[in-house]
């Protein structure tokens, strides 16, 4: 099953769920295709979130995200990122830990490629 067609929708009309085990980490996915597990999701970090519990993160699938409003520390690399500002990650690119002082959300699309 792929994912499904959607024509333009208001977000906020996807279900706000808890994600991992870091308060204030939450997320809306907008389409996901269970058997390949690929995704696109509103991922949201309420201000303070701290996702040091997680660690680094390394995926086996690609990412690219855009980050819609606030901002992004990554902790391993000492840098914040702003709204307006874009990232692609190959499979097995390290990332992360991030705090969110302020809040933040980011528009995420997860694939794989061959």
């Amino acid at each position: 099953m792929a994912k499904p067609e959607l024509e333009f929708v208001d977000y906020r009309q996807f279900e706000e769920v808890p994600f991992s085990k870091v308060e204030g980490l939450s997320e809306r996915v907008v389409a996901k295709d269970p058997e390949s597990g690929v995704a696109t999701r509103i991922l949201i970090f309420a201000p303070g979130t701290d996702t040091t519990p997680n660690g680094v993160q390394i995926h086996d699938f690609w990412e690219e995200l855009y980050i819609i409003e606030g901002t992004l520390i990554d902790l391993t690399l000492n840098q914040e990122f702003t709204a307006g500002m874009v990232a692609c990650r190959p499979p097995g690119m390290e990332h992360g830990p991030w705090v969110s002082p302020t809040g933040c959300k980011t528009f995420e699309v997860r694939y794989y490629s061959k």
